[in-house]
């Protein structure tokens, strides 16, 4: 008899493991469609929130690297670069920088087109993010854990595996390229933030019929994502090594790779005037350091 009910608990626990193993597998968010459904909704939700921050950008690309101090505004980015090659500027090149950044102050017309460009970039951007829910099939991967600069500090973070869903049609050429990528995605469990998607063409995309052009196979993109303090997220790092045809005979080839770091809140609705102002005072705190240094 005891040996039966030893078999008996055996087996109950056997059965209460293999059901916490079927749920692990489910995982307490749900299926990935709905957790990913969830999370792009949060990623649509935050876009409405008028955080802004000032930060550094360092682009890397075959040619070299260019690192600038950004400042976000009400109107647009303000931008100034302050390295090439990880080189301060000198003299002479920082007065021509100052100089550019006059003349987009006292130009509105000039403004108005930096404004424009960066509202259609932003609304391509929205497009993608919100086609995602559709445009793949998700799967559970394991997990990975956060850091200060992917996802939340010491975060669980779900990872997905992604493959194009068959059954979706991409509205409009923008939403085109997901429907020959693959990678994976991964979520903050707490927050469902993304705060990694990497993707890579497993076949050639077509535009317009082939017409407007194409990327080739094996194309490489990965955005990461990191909560900068009070549930604000800013990309931390982004990744784009594509190659192809735009309108039949026009070569494409782009690979850079962007860096973001020492993140501070801006004041609230900035302006661009009051952006550019802010910058070169940093710009003059940088200099001043660096000559100090160099004696």
């Amino acid at each position: 008899m005891r040996l039966r009910s030893g078999a008996i608990t055996m087996l109950l626990m056997a059965l209460l493991l293999a059901t916490a193993v079927g749920a692990a597998a489910q995982s307490p968010t749900g299926t990935p469609a709905d957790l990913v459904r969830r999370t792009i909704q949060n990623e649509v939700n935050a876009k409405n929130n008028n955080v802004a921050f000032s930060f550094q950008e360092r682009r890397e690309s075959p040619t070299g690297s260019q690192t600038e101090l950004i400042v976000e505004t009400r109107e647009a980015m303000a931008g100034m670069l302050i390295a090439n090659n990880d080189h301060p500027l000198n003299p002479q090149e920082r007065q021509a920088e100052i100089g550019r950044l006059d003349h987009l102050v006292q130009d509105p017309a000039e403004l108005a087109k930096k404004k424009t460009k960066e509202a259609e970039t932003k609304g391509r951007i929205a497009r993608i993010v919100k086609a995602l829910p559709d445009a793949f099939l998700y799967e559970f991967d394991g997990t990975d854990t956060g850091n200060g600069l992917l996802g939340g500090q010491d975060a669980k973070l779900v990872r997905l595996k992604f493959r194009p869903n068959p059954k979706y049609d991409p509205p409009t050429h923008v939403e085109q390229v997901l429907t020959g990528m693959q990678g994976i995605m991964l979520i903050d469990a707490k927050q469902e933030r993304i705060a990694r998607i990497d993707g890579t063409l497993m076949s050639e995309v077509a535009f317009g019929w082939g017409i407007l052009g194409h990327l080739n196979q094996g194309g490489h993109f990965m955005v990461d994502q990191a909560d900068m303090g009070a549930g604000n997220w800013e990309v931390t790092r982004m990744g784009l090594d594509l190659t192809g045809k735009v309108l039949l005979f026009r070569s494409l080839a782009f690979k850079s790779t962007k860096t973001y770091s020492d993140f501070h809140p801006a004041p609230p609705n900035l302006s661009f005037a009051e952006g550019v102002e802010m910058l070169k005072k940093k710009q003059g705190v940088l200099a001043a350091t660096e000559q100090a240094e160099a004696r």
